[in-house]
Order: structure tokens, then sequence, then C-alpha cells
């Protein structure tokens, strides 16, 4: 009879269970994905295979970017998963409702519906949940690597696609005129998109010591730093330009336009409207289209300076980074002709017995 009992549990929807009322928002996403996955695989969800589910997240689950999660991710999911199964068999209503299931299945099947029946059923349930969520029946083994593509860590323009990219917009028109200046400042000073919207016309020329320098009044943390343009200071010009053709003399200096796109609003640009910009101009990379994210111009100008010599203390204090290890994610994996030692000792080889020749 407890088998007969056991597979009837599928007609039972486990959401309530399993997702509490009062759960966070990731907690409640995973375990909304699970109970979603416990229905269309048809799955026991008083005995889950956590490895198939392990499985399923790592090679068939398309999340947002339209890829399976990594195994972080996973880890993280499952140990939602256990947790909330744990406290399940805690509750007193677990056994009221394996109570009723079985009940119902002694009645449906012609068994004997006595509290001895009812009770074994219950028991071997619980148990045998017990055993399904436990950590063993479903690892996820997480490598740590000490190198990683560069694509893994965000994307960095090469100085060719950098150029490509500030001269796609043109400058005969308007909107053209403000894309240019937009890219050629983030490529040429590494600001953030909120920075970047956040720009008055006055904060265009300050100084750092005797340097033309960019004002960054509130960058993340309340931060206020300058950023001197150096020989970097072309997209001065061509800010300038957008400037006089926008007839705008104070305040914010990038703004969106009305619908016929020849007036300009008077409010500034949006961390939303930036990324939708720089939709428009996707970079050929490695032969494919495509497109480019406001942080990916920081990376490109940390790598760019480093490449040309700059210290990496003097683009941790442009960026605005707290942690010298931020800069050097932002400049990604060097190749292996900067990774390789000068010389540090020197012996003497002609010394060596000539075994060899």
């Amino acid at each position: 009879m407890t088998q007969n009992v056991l597979t009837v549990q599928n007609t039972f929807n486990p959401t309530a269970l399993l997702i509490p009322a009062h759960a966070g928002k990731d907690e409640t996403h995973r375990l909304t994905l699970f109970t979603g996955w416990l229905t269309t695989s048809g799955q026991n969800w008083l005995e889950p295979d956590l490895a198939a589910y392990r499985d399923y997240l790592l090679t068939a689950y398309a999340g947002r970017d339209g890829k399976p999660l990594a195994a972080a991710s996973v880890l993280a999911h499952l140990s939602s998963i256990r947790g909330q199964y744990r406290k399940l068999l805690k509750r007193n209503d677990l056994s009221s409702v394996l109570e009723a299931v079985a009940y119902e299945s002694c009645v449906t099947q012609g068994y004997e519906t006595s509290p001895a029946n009812i009770s074994a059923a219950v028991y071997r349930a619980k148990d045998r949940m017990s055993n399904a969520i436990d950590a063993a029946h479903a690892k996820v083994e997480i490598i740590t690597r000490q190198d990683k593509t560069d694509e893994s860590q965000g994307l960095r323009l090469t100085r060719e696609q950098a150029e490509s990219l500030i001269n796609k917009p043109g400058v005969d028109t308007l909107q053209g005129l403000r894309d240019t200046a937009i890219l050629a400042l983030m490529l040429c000073t590494g600001i953030r998109e909120m920075e970047l919207c956040a720009l008055d016309v006055a904060d265009l020329r300050k100084h750092l010591g005797e340097a033309l320098a960019l004002h960054v009044r509130k960058g993340k943390g309340a931060k206020e730093r300058l950023i001197p343009y150096g020989e970097l200071d072309f997209c001065l010009p061509i800010t300038d330009t957008w400037l006089k053709a926008a007839s705008i003399i104070e305040d914010a200096v990038f703004r969106g336009f009305y619908k016929a796109g020849k007036r300009v609003r008077p409010g500034r640009l949006t961390v939303r409207a930036i990324n939708q910009i720089l939709d428009r101009y996707p970079v050929s990379m490695a032969g494919q289209l495509t497109y480019i994210q406001p942080h990916d111009l920081r990376r490109t100008y940390a790598r760019r300076l480093h490449d040309a010599g700059t210290d990496i203390l003097a683009i941790q204090q442009n960026l605005g980074h707290a942690d010298h290890k931020t800069t050097e994610k932002y400049i990604g994996k060097l190749d292996a002709s900067a990774r390789q030692p000068k010389a540090l000792y020197h012996f003497d080889l002609s010394r060596l017995p000539k075994l060899l020749a």
C-alpha cells in the first residue's frame, strides 16, 4: 500500500508549502523556478531528484542572458531548495498534508484507511524526502581559475575598435554630434554612465595642478574626483561643438530630444538612455557585431591606459576605485608578453660542463 500511497502525491500542488510568503526576492525566484520544473518534468516533490535539477540548471536552463547558470549560482539555488525542505520537515502541517494524501490514495485504490497504514506512509514519505535533499546526492563542482579570458570579465575594445565606435554616429546631425561626444568622453575619461548623466557644462574644464581635468562632483560612494584629460583632450572640442550646436551654455551637458530630433529637451539624459544610445552602435568583434555596454568603455579606458604605460595607481584614481584589485579586473588578463619577467638574476652559463657537446 505504501508505494501506491506515495505515487498519488503528484496530484497535490506543493507551491504553497515550498514558497513561503515571507521569502526574499532571490529565494522566491529560486523556489518558483524549482516548483515549475517539478511540474513540467513530472517530478515527485516528496522525493525530488536534485541531481537532475542540478544538471538542468547547468545545461538546459536559459537564464536572463539566454545561457545556463554558472556553478556558483546553481549551488545557491540548491541551497535555497534544501533549506526550505528542512524547514518543511519540521512543520506540523506537512504531516497533515501527507495524511490527507495518503487517505485519498487508500480510498481511491481500495486500501484500508487504518491509522497504522496512514502513519507508515507519512513516515516513509518524510524519510525519503530527507534522503533526497542530502547534499551528497547533487554535488556541484566550482572550478577556481587564476586566468580567465577577457570575454569572461567583460569586453575591452582595441584602439582600432574604439576609434571605429567614436566615428559611427557621425557629426552631420545634432543627434550624431551628441552621441559622438558621449562616446568620446566616456572612452577618454572612463567615467560611469551615471557620472556622465550628472555632468554640467562647468565640470568640463577644471584643473588638477596645471592639468586640464574633468570634474566628477559625485561619483560612486559619494566620492568627488578630477580626471586629467592628458593627450585624450580631443573629446573636449567634440563636446564643445555639441554644446554650441544645441545652444547649451550651462547645466546638463547631455540631453534628449523632442520627437522630431531637432530640438533639445531641458532635462538630463538617464542611465537607461545612455544604454539605448550605445545599442545603436554595435562594434565588429571577431567577425560579429557586438553590442557595447557603458562599463565596457570603462574597461577599455583602463586597458588602453595600462598598455600605454600609465601607472596602475593613476588609473585607479582616474576611475575612482577604492581598491587597486578592482582596477586590475578592469584592465583584464594581460598578454603573455606583458607577463614575462625581466632579467632579475644572472648565472654564467659558460661555467656548465660541456656534457651536451
